[in-house]
């Protein structure tokens, strides 16, 4: 056997990176919330729009980058998302008034993120590895995400506390501009090939689009993005007001990534070994009772702490799973630009879990309303992943029978 790394084995290392540093940085977001808002006098509902339409510019970016990464390749696409991501948040340390905080960190940081995370990464990687390994590869590239909210997110906190949001934020950028040379670890394309004939983009995207399963995975991705982006955002500033401190919800942001990447990397290994859907119903079905604990509990530290270590086991192990269904059922050939659409579905449903929690606590100093919109979501993701059909279809054609 040789000694040297497999090729695959380094497209899984840069492409892992890239999502642990720009799904770290992302995850920081939380922090700055509270200090900038003080100096700058912005109230919780600016920074939720920001961030609001920043998810949203990130499910429709996902669409034309994995176009793009289709098309042109990978490599080019993720440079070009790094560098939009670097100019996001430099423009968000430079913003002074709210419109240019949602062009900076909305639209420029949404867009960095398109080219920047899973839809374009994982099925870079799915191509890359051998199929037997393939969805434990994609488990392993998700844990990356959540690796960086458990590395970075702390970094994040003590650089606000020792530079100022400022200083910061400049360290954000660095990090997120380091995403730049690992892209060209990612370079290539699909083989037209691997559609087994000459299917076109249009064609592939009508196919997937008649396919009930593919709205399925669209609605119940939703849920999945009004969970994370709410959490991610307000979670930090719930605790300050339930009487903790902010450091206690950096190491609660902190803890949700350090359990989810034993929850992505076993969401990913166990998808290879058995029903895909079943898995994904399983996971939102368990994020409820999280959430339920949270709200049923006396706040203190060790609640906080539980709550993220549940959540993090089941936080994105959604993505290789919906990921690898998409690949499964559609083929590789044009996963970058379905999975993009598919993370749409993700995207709207972060803007509203953002935007709803900012409107909500302003509307009414609490945000039990979103809390306990996110456990009747949470059954109603579950209920729609388990009609999904596995099957894969035939390439230009419609579902085969009893698929």
């Amino acid at each position: 056997m040789s000694t040297t790394t497999p090729s695959y084995m380094r497209t899984l290392y840069a492409g892992a990176f890239v999502v642990l540093l720009v799904m770290g940085v992302r995850a920081t977001f939380g922090l700055f919330m509270q200090p900038m808002g003080t100096e700058l006098g912005w109230g919780r509902d600016v920074f939720s729009m920001a961030f609001a339409i920043q998810n949203l510019v990130w499910g429709v970016g996902s669409i034309f980058m994995g176009i793009l990464a289709d098309r042109y390749g990978a490599g080019r696409t993720i440079a070009l998302g790094a560098l939009l991501f670097v100019f996001g948040m430099v423009g968000m340390r430079l913003s002074t008034d709210e419109l240019s905080l949602y062009l900076t960190a909305g639209v420029l940081v949404g867009l960095g993120q398109a080219g920047t995370t899973f839809p374009v990464i994982l099925p870079v990687i799915a191509r890359a590895v051998p199929p037997a390994y393939r969805s434990t590869a994609m488990g392993i590239a998700s844990a990356g995400g959540s690796m960086g909210q458990f590395t970075v997110v702390p970094i994040g906190q003590i650089a606000i506390s020792t530079f100022d949001w400022t200083g910061a934020l400049w360290l954000m950028s660095l990090f997120a501009a380091a995403a730049m040379p690992l892209a060209l670890l990612l370079r290539g394309k699909p083989d037209a090939s691997a559609t087994g004939g000459h299917q076109s983009l249009g064609t592939a995207v009508r196919q997937a689009f008649r396919h009930p399963s593919f709205h399925f995975l669209f609605w119940s991705y939703f849920v999945c993005g009004f969970h994370t982006a709410f959490i991610t955002l307000h979670l930090p500033a719930y605790l300050v007001d339930g009487g903790l401190s902010a450091g206690h919800g950096a190491v609660a942001i902190a803890l949700i990534g350090l359990f989810n990447v034993a929850g992505s990397f076993y969401a990913g290994k166990l998808g290879g070994r058995y029903s895909k859907k079943n898995l994904l119903a399983a996971v939102y079905f368990l994020r409820a009772f999280g959430i339920m604990f949270l709200l049923a509990m006396p706040m203190s530290p060790w609640v906080a702490y539980v709550f993220a270590a549940w959540m993090g086991l089941f936080w994105l192990g959604t993505v290789p799973l919906t990921q690898g269904l998409i690949g499964q059922i559609y083929g590789f050939r044009y996963a970058a630009t379905l999975s993009g659409i598919a993370f749409l579905g993700h995207q709207i449903g972060s803007f509203i879990g953002v935007w709803l929690g900012g409107y909500a606590y302003g509307a009414t100093g609490s945000y039990a309303s979103v809390w306990w919109a996110g456990i009747v979501l949470a059954v109603v993701a579950a209920a729609l992943c388990l009609p999904i059909r596995e099957q894969p279809l035939a390439v230009g054609g419609q579902a085969p029978q009893g698929a």
